[in-house]
């Protein structure tokens, strides 16, 4: 019968406007906040791309622990890298979604970078060498 009634012309109300509405009454699901596989699969399947991401960052820890500063910071950095890849090729990707596709894909990937840059650049022997850093710390320090 409601069936009935709804095919009968009755319909939902139509929003006029994109906007949203000045009095909210429910929260939206952040962008990719959904499964990255299927509901009837296991907990740590549906999350894959986190715990990607969480295991090389723990990998890199334990690097740094066992006394590899460089290396270990080189693989915390390409793990966060490697989450921005992620989170601009899948389409849903669990728990790695925290803000906008573009807002995660900046924060991944800037503090990937940062990180690997500033462990390659490390002392003493430096794998990269920055002339104009140089000078920088020489007239700060003097």
């Amino acid at each position: 019968m409601a069936a009935e009634a709804h095919s009968e012309g009755a319909s939902e109300p139509q929003r006029t406007s994109r906007r949203f509405p000045q009095v909210t009454r429910d929260t939206a699901r952040p962008e990719g906040g959904g499964r990255a596989a299927s509901g009837d699969s296991p907990a740590p399947a549906r999350q894959w791309p986190l715990l990607a991401v969480m295991g090389g960052v723990a990998a890199g820890l334990l690097l740094v622990a066992v006394d590899a500063f460089r290396i270990g910071s080189i693989v915390i950095g390409l793990s966060l890298l490697a989450g921005a890849v992620l989170r601009w090729a899948l389409p849903s990707v669990g728990m790695l979604a925290v803000r906008s596709r573009f807002t995660d894909m900046a924060t991944y990937g800037g503090l990937g970078f940062v990180i690997v840059i500033l462990a390659l650049m490390v002392q003493p022997k430096p794998w990269i060498h920055v002339p104009f850093l140089d000078d920088i710390v020489h007239f700060t320090v003097r």
